[in-house]
């Protein structure tokens, strides 16, 4: 692909919150490379009068971003929603560049997020089995013993991720399969080793309850046999969680997962560990009322 050594361009997702926004661009701009790094900057169109308002500020705010080697601003004038922005953005980005780094406006980054990310979008380019790489870890339980900085989970997160154009090429957004899906329950059980919120999230997807992008580029990964490459401590903090993101309108102190700074080790032949994906897919455990709730309501 000859994409090592030219850096990741950054893609920076906004909508209506001027404070978490300017929280993550200046922990952004603190970042060891940022300045010889473009960014595009996607700002969402409002919903409705209270929201324009707020998404006013955002572009009065936007307009003077300074700190990196270039600015690229898109302005929706219309809401098209996160899952549209990210998959219309991301893919315009991929046409232009063969990597990128993609950020919301609720994270907060390690000074050195944008290294750690530009060496595993490098390193990981040419494995068919690695389709993404993130900056963040949930608070799992590592297990004992586990020898190395990153591991490999069969789920994508949608928190301070990368990916390559000729991956995200292979993302089936209209889940063309999912009958065949819905009528096996061997495959349903593999596609939520990354986690049993996985199919449920799917299905509510396809049934149009949800809007998301991040469920259908996951199950692209899970029908491509991909991972996602995590870091065992987090280079990215959220900082959405107080009720105020689109997706995510309930509060929870579970994602103040610090951040740690410092070198991670790489070893370009990483494998996928039973241990950890076990310990990761207990984190996204469902909740047994959750489930009885899917299977009543939606007959998930």
């Amino acid at each position: 692909m000859g994409s090592s050594g030219t850096l990741a361009p950054i893609v920076l997702f906004c909508y209506n919150r001027p404070a978490h926004l300017q929280q993550t661009v200046e922990s952004l701009r603190l970042n060891t490379l940022a300045q010889e790094s473009e960014l595009f900057i996607y700002s969402d169109g409002p919903k409705n009068d209270t929201d324009s308002q707020e998404v006013r500020k955002v572009r009065e705010y936007i307009a003077g971003i300074s700190g990196f080697r270039a600015i690229h601003i898109r302005e929706a004038e219309k809401n098209k929603g996160l899952a549209t922005s990210v998959i219309e953005g991301v893919s315009f980005v991929l046409s232009k560049y063969p990597k990128l780094i993609v950020l919301e406006d609720d994270m907060l980054s390690a000074t050195d997020f944008l290294l750690f990310m530009n060496q595993a979008l490098d390193i990981y380019a040419e494995r068919a089995d690695i389709f993404s790489v993130t900056g963040y870890t949930p608070p799992i339980d590592v297990p004992e013993g586990y020898p190395h900085d990153l591991y490999l989970v069969p789920r994508a997160s949608s928190w301070g991720w990368g990916t390559w154009a000729h991956k995200w090429a292979k993302a089936d957004w209209q889940v063309r399969d999912f009958q065949s899906l819905k009528n096996n329950p061997e495959q349903r059980n593999a596609f939520n080793q990354g986690g049993d919120d996985l199919w449920p999230m799917l299905a509510k997807q396809q049934k149009g309850v949800i809007n998301s992008w991040a469920i259908r580029w996951t199950y692209s990964q899970f029908q491509n046999n991909a991972y996602g490459l995590y870091p065992v401590h987090s280079k990215i903090k959220n900082i959405g969680t107080d009720g105020s993101g689109t997706n995510f309108t309930f509060k929870s102190g579970e994602y103040g997962h610090e951040m740690a700074e410092g070198g991670v080790q790489m070893p370009a032949d990483l494998l996928p560990d039973e241990k950890m994906i076990r310990a990761f897919g207990e984190y996204y455990r469902l909740p047994f009322l959750l489930k009885i709730k899917n299977r009543v309501k939606y007959g998930i």
